[in-house]
């Protein structure tokens, strides 16, 4: 498809789905968190709820995809979920604070339709790996509803912050307002003007989106455009090409990263052989009462909390030894903590190559820190390693070599809500003269 302009990121505004006015009064009870970021215990309350919108992002029973799919089309027939009749870009607003803060931050964003450009075309930056198991599911789950219940989360840079100034308009007049699972304030807002759309398409084309959350879903897409190239072959814009994002700028917003542990099961080395192991590539120290590690500041790059059952410690990697790291790697990633950390940890000392580590169910990963702590003491997990968060100037050097973190290396925080709107790719609902956006720009 040939496209109005020599793009960067391309994004169109999009027609949304949303729940029933009279079903959004309530809307803290149809919203869902993303996949992977709730407990068991929490999901089973969500499943309780047959209005609440995981069952389109993460549905149940023996054919998951397809009881979507009847889901969807039950929705849509009863009227449960209504499709907006004009196209327009989505103002993503959350408040939040975090432990010690005295005042609330705001993570500025909105939500639109970018083109699911393959990862060798540059356009988005992905900073993880993924696993393969993962994005099959959810390719699945995109051929059979044609939906997409969350957005993913992508970053772009934009010093002037020129469309901020939009969006704050904007909010004057919110769709919602509501307080979710994190304890966070959700507050969505829709812009219609045509000139203001056309804004936001030109600012972004002249920019490279860093995905920050969602590689499985955005891959999913991916893969589902590459499936239907030979689809709608008239269609000037075609929904299989799309996908939903939630975009933030990088500048002046409130970004937030949280670390993510990493807990090992099974582990066949004894905890004397694997602390020996372990001595000669760490610094090791006792440390006192392993709940403690939760406020712990790790000063040092490379270093990480060690939880056994019955000892804790805090470890530092001798940077002697760094020279040995990974050197097939690009500079701003062989020195991250987690890339050690992978490299020596898991993969010399335990004999993991990186393969195993995508693809193991002995490797975990929890952003809870009490929840590794009651895992390694219960006798479940073998042990934790407790991280530190990654900056996000990190995550961009990072982005910009092209190089791959481990994964889950990453925690945005706080998490975009799911159930807010759908975005359709379904092509007789995506159909709409996205041209006039891309003709008012040009004045």
């Amino acid at each position: 498809m040939e496209t109005p302009f020599d793009l960067m990121a391309e994004i169109l505004p999009l027609k949304a789905w949303r729940y029933n006015e009279r079903l959004s009064e309530n809307l803290e009870d149809l919203t869902a968190p993303l996949f992977d970021v709730v407990s068991a215990r929490q999901r089973d309350l969500l499943y309780e709820n047959p209005l609440n919108s995981i069952h389109l992002s993460v549905p149940q029973g023996e054919n998951p995809a397809d009881n979507a799919r009847q889901t969807l089309a039950n929705w849509k027939s009863q009227g449960i979920i209504a499709q907006d009749p004009l196209p327009g870009i989505y103002v993503y607003y959350q408040y939040f604070r975090l432990p010690g803060d005295q005042e609330e931050r705001c993570r500025k964003g909105f939500i639109a339709h970018i083109k699911a450009y393959d990862w060798d075309e540059r356009e988005i930056l992905r900073h993880e790996s993924t696993i393969v198991s993962s994005v099959n599911d959810r390719i699945d789950l995109l051929r059979a509803t044609e939906i997409q219940a969350s957005p993913t989360h992508g970053l772009y840079e934009d010093e002037s912050e020129e469309l901020e100034i939009h969006m704050d308009a904007a909010m004057a007049s919110p769709l919602y307002e509501l307080e979710d699972y994190q304890g966070v304030r959700e507050v969505v807002a829709v812009i219609h003007d045509r000139e203001v759309i056309s804004r936001f398409l030109e600012v972004l084309k002249q920019k490279t989106v860093i995905l920050a959350d969602g590689h499985h879903r955005l891959e999913a897409a991916i893969e589902y455009r590459k499936m239907q190239r030979d689809a709608f072959p008239s269609a000037k814009w075609r929904g299989s090409d799309y996908h939903l994002m939630y975009l933030t700028n990088a500048y002046g917003n409130h970004l937030k990263i949280l670390p993510t542990h990493r807990l090992l099961y099974g582990m066949e080395l004894s905890e004397e052989l694997f602390l020996g192991k372990l001595r000669e590539w760490f610094d090791i120290r006792v440390f006192g009462d392993a709940e403690e590690l939760a406020t712990y500041t790790f000063q040092r790059k490379w270093s990480f909390g060690l939880i056994l059952q019955d000892q804790s410690f805090v470890v530092k990697f001798k940077p002697e030894r760094f020279e040995e790291m990974r050197p097939d790697l690009p500079e701003a990633l062989r020195r991250l903590d987690l890339v050690i950390l992978h490299d020596v940890v898991f993969g010399r000392i335990l004999g993991m190559d990186l393969e195993k580590q995508r693809k193991t169910d002995q490797l975990a990963f929890e952003r809870n820190f009490a929840r590794c702590l009651r895992e390694v003491r219960s006798g479940k997990a073998s042990f934790a390693m407790i991280t530190r968060e990654i900056e996000m100037s990190q995550v961009l050097d990072v982005c910009k070599t092209g190089a791959l973190m481990p994964q889950k290396s990453t925690y945005f925080y706080p998490k975009a809500l799911g159930g807010l709107l759908f975005g359709s790719i379904k092509q007789e609902e995506f159909e709409y003269d996205y041209e006039a956006f891309f003709e008012q720009a040009k004045r």
